[in-house]
């Protein structure tokens, strides 16, 4: 009984920690402070305990790859073709990793 309700406070906490620093990332795209640094930390810090987050994180790091690959290509002396392949989308669930 003990062992279940600690699991239930720590996927709690868990929630409570990741949802505020979530919200508080979305006030501070508008508001001055590192507004997407502070989301993503929120979504470790939920991906965690909860397997929605460990698949928007890894979205956002295959879009990241992506964007990154595609900045390379179109500065100087970047000789290299962009990717072939877009990353994954919302649209496309059937690519989604």
């Amino acid at each position: 009984m003990l062992q279940v309700l600690g699991r239930a406070v720590k996927r709690g906490g868990v929630f409570l920690v990741g949802m505020t620093l979530l919200i508080a990332g979305a006030a501070m795209l508008v508001l001055p402070g590192p507004g997407i640094a502070v989301m993503l930390l929120g979504l470790v810090v939920l991906s965690a305990e909860f397997q929605w987050a460990k698949r928007i994180l890894a979205w956002a790091r295959d879009r990241g790859r992506f964007l990154k690959d595609q900045a390379q290509s179109h500065m100087p002396g970047g000789n290299r073709p962009p990717p072939a392949d877009p990353p994954p989308t919302r649209d496309r669930p059937d690519q989604a990793a």
